[in-house]
């Protein structure tokens, strides 16, 4: 990873232009292509900005049914349904719930120092035949844009290093540059949304529009507005219907 550490401290302090942004992403993209490749893994390099992902297999996903090897693959969204379905349902809400406390941990780390974080975590997979294997899934934030919001993060699933199976939901985040261990899955779910913003997603699931919701709470449109964003922001969603969707998997509403 040194060489991503080298790259990513030159990009930090840039404001990218569309050709210089292009130019770092096709430059991640083959980061993620090559640990498929040499991992025989399914990389997912996600674009937090423009809510898209791409993916790549090695040989993990043929395995499971998901992809032929060597495939890519670009979708419009942070979250990639196809690896999600695979993942049994107790494994995904805790990692959900392990990945949102990443990325909240991550945006009060110190920008240069992000680079040096990374989760290990042990889930269950089903293949087509609803067979589980146990799966190693590893998380790294690569890349911050020039106003420091986290940018592109890479995903990547293998085969996990055990013979025994795994039972259910393993997780740490590790500091690669000193080894320290931070945090430990089992630690109860943050409260990563506010009191306030679960009654706005209550009411914009129940249908409400932003102007009505306003109105039940007896606060402004542009405040409804606002928690809408804050709440999107959180989650690491792109739109209501994806964020109700996560808030009901992490037993949020």
């Amino acid at each position: 990873m040194k060489e991503l550490a080298e790259l990513e401290s030159r990009l930090l302090e840039q404001d990218f232009i569309p050709q210089q942004k292009n130019c770092v992403l096709e430059q991640y993209k083959q980061t993620a292509a090559m640990y498929a490749q040499i991992e025989n893994s399914i990389a997912v390099l996600s674009d937090l900005k423009d809510r898209k992902s791409y993916i790549y297999n090695g040989a993990l996903g043929e395995v499971l049914d998901l992809y032929p090897k060597n495939a890519a693959k670009e979708i419009n969204s942070i979250w990639e349904e196809d690896i999600y379905n695979r993942i049994h349902p107790d494994d995904i809400v805790a990692r959900h719930a392990f990945e949102l406390k990443f990325f909240h941990l991550l945006k009060k780390t110190p920008i240069r120092q992000r680079i040096h974080f990374r989760t290990h975590s042990f889930l269950r997979m089903a293949n087509s035949k609803g067979e589980y294997l146990s799966v190693l899934h590893r998380t790294f934030y690569l890349c911050n844009q020039s106003n420091g919001t986290l940018w592109l993060a890479l995903c990547l699933y293998n085969f996990a290093p055990t013979s025994e199976p795994i039972l259910s939901f393993e997780g740490i985040i590790q500091n690669s540059l000193t080894g320290e261990l931070l945090k430990e899955s089992n630690d109860t779910v943050p409260e990563i949304i506010s009191y306030r913003e679960k009654e706005v997603l209550n009411l914009i699931e129940q249908g409400m529009p932003s102007k009505q919701i306003a109105i039940k709470l007896a606060i402004s449109k542009n405040t409804v507005d606002r928690h809408r964003q804050n709440i999107m922001e959180k989650l690491r969603v792109g739109n209501s219907m994806e964020a109700i969707k996560v808030a009901h998997e992490l037993n949020i509403i």
